[in-house]
């Protein structure tokens, strides 16, 4: 016997719970459940350790603003990214203002810096910095080649350094570090306190559609397969992360067919040591090596987790076949069907360096590894440092006309036609922009129930719709009052 249930979100991590909050908030009557494979929520890459914590608002992140060929930067995809980091604030906010979840403790203050050595890395640099400074959004940012004030920036990437190497660095000191596990645990809490029900340990076995339109799934429990659990609903989210693309195969709607996955790993290195994580209050980000994927940019990143502050270095890419970090290493040749073989044979063939960067990662040692975190922290000690694994990204592989199958690494909502299932595939910028991308779900599957629902969404995204980069004044405000409820600078 199905058990029935209006909205039904695979998946216990930072989408599922914002997706399950927004649509909790918009329509308090329906009934939500949601599954889980891992034993709680925020397990996988909305862990705090197995993400960066970046509150990525583009302040410091260089692949976003990259160096045009005709010598020129472009800010407006950074500013994009700016822009949908305040949407995911404001919700933020508002949700600690009105008491649905207990605290700002997810979120604190980390300023955020861009470090380049170099002459030509410093020229670029200057560059972005005056393509950046008129914006709004971006106005706080400081630009310096002076080692004595970057040291006062940041002073571990300083000390220590060889005399003569050009260095520069952007300093945005409204930058912020944020715990997506804890903030996962607080709207998933405050759901449960609102009926919703929360079920850990299910894998989903199957995905059917009847022919009423509703959408069933079967799921087993993975401590006792016989344990089984049959769930019925008219809207299915499948927020898994890089476990989606196989949902979404399973789900069989034509919109997923053509898509794939190319699983990308991840190392960090961290420190724990109270003395050293004493001396950095910094995210700063570097240039990413030639042909790394964004997502390896390098950078030296102070953490706050579990009232604790650390160091973490990285990240170092490498390839695991795996789509989740505790799935199976059969998952991408599971994945691989005769929609999306091409497409993904081509894709591979037109990525074949960043191939050979990834087999060049893994077969890097613990040393060569280190070498890198001294080029931004030249005094590192060794044994202060200890290597972790972080979450798993899958990149989305699609069909493309011209191509044949291009690799993508950012975010993708596919949605059936009807709006009765979507999925989120992909990665980067991920966690940060949670809200817009859920925002922008909500309205592709419930097109009719918009204009009720507008009213709601304006209190809890006030600045929604509204560029805040074309629009100072409310911007002034609207960051400001936010950045006082949560707990974080700005001046």
């Amino acid at each position: 016997m199905a058990e029935a249930t209006d909205v039904v979100l695979v998946g216990g991590g930072i989408m599922s719970a914002t997706l399950g909050v927004l649509l909790k908030e918009l329509e308090p009557s329906w009934e939500i459940t949601l599954i889980e494979r891992l034993e709680d929520v925020a397990l996988e890459s909305s862990n705090a350790w197995n993400n960066a914590g970046t509150g990525h608002s583009a302040l410091c992140e260089l692949n976003y603003a990259p160096l045009g060929a005709d010598g020129t930067i472009d800010p407006t995809r950074a500013l994009n990214i700016a822009e949908q980091f305040h949407i995911s604030r404001q919700f933020w906010s508002s949700l600690v203002e009105e008491g649905k979840i207990t605290d700002n403790s997810f979120i604190h203050t980390v300023p955020h810096m861009s470090l380049v050595m170099n002459t030509d890395h410093c020229d670029y640099l200057q560059k972005r910095y005056d393509a950046f400074k008129s914006q709004k959004l971006f106005e706080r940012m400081e630009f310096s080649t002076d080692r004595a004030k970057i040291a006062e920036w940041a002073p571990l990437v300083i000390n220590g350094r060889k005399e003569g190497q050009p260095v520069a660095a952007n300093y945005s000191a409204e930058g912020t570090d944020v715990d997506f596990g804890s903030l996962t645990r607080q709207m998933v809490q405050y759901l449960r306190e609102k009926g919703v029900k929360t079920e850990f340990n299910r894998h989903v076995d199957d995905i059917k559609r009847e022919s009423d339109g509703a959408w069933v799934l079967k799921t087993s429990d993975t401590r006792n397969p016989d344990r089984q659990l049959t769930l019925r609903t008219r809207f299915l989210f499948l927020g898994a992360g890089g476990g989606a693309l196989t949902l979404l195969q399973k789900s069989g709607i034509p919109e997923g067919k053509g898509y794939g996955g190319f699983p990308v790993s991840g190392l960090f290195f961290r420190n724990s040591n109270p003395e050293t994580a004493a001396q950095h209050n910094a995210k700063v980000y570097g240039q990413a090596s030639v042909g790394a994927p964004p997502m390896s940019v390098p950078h030296l990143d102070t953490r706050n987790v579990d009232g604790k502050r650390h160091l973490m270095f990285g990240p170092y890419a490498g390839f695991r076949s795996n789509f989740l970090k505790q799935g199976s290493l059969m998952d991408l040749p599971l994945s691989i069907h005769l929609d999306n073989l091409y497409p993904m044979l081509r894709a591979g063939w037109a990525n074949m360096p960043l191939t050979k960067y990834l087999l060049g990662e893994l077969r890097k040692t613990k040393e060569e590894r280190f070498a890198s975190l001294l080029e931004y922290y030249p005094e590192a000690n060794p044994d202060d440092w200890e290597l972790i694994t972080a979450g798993q990204r899958v990149q989305i592989i699609k069909k493309d006309s011209e191509k044949g199958g291009v690799l993508q690494f950012g975010t993708e909502i596919v949605a059936h036609a009807d709006g009765s299932l979507a999925a989120l595939l992909g990665a980067s910028p991920g966690a940060s922009t949670a809200v817009p991308l859920m925002i922008k779900l909500i309205h592709q599957c419930f097109p009719s129930r918009i204009s009720s629902w507008e009213g709601r969404l304006k209190e809890l995204v006030p600045g929604f719709g509204i560029k805040l980069n074309d629009n100072p004044q409310l911007a002034e405000e609207i960051i400001s009052h936010n950045a006082k409820v949560l707990g974080i600078h700005h001046q």
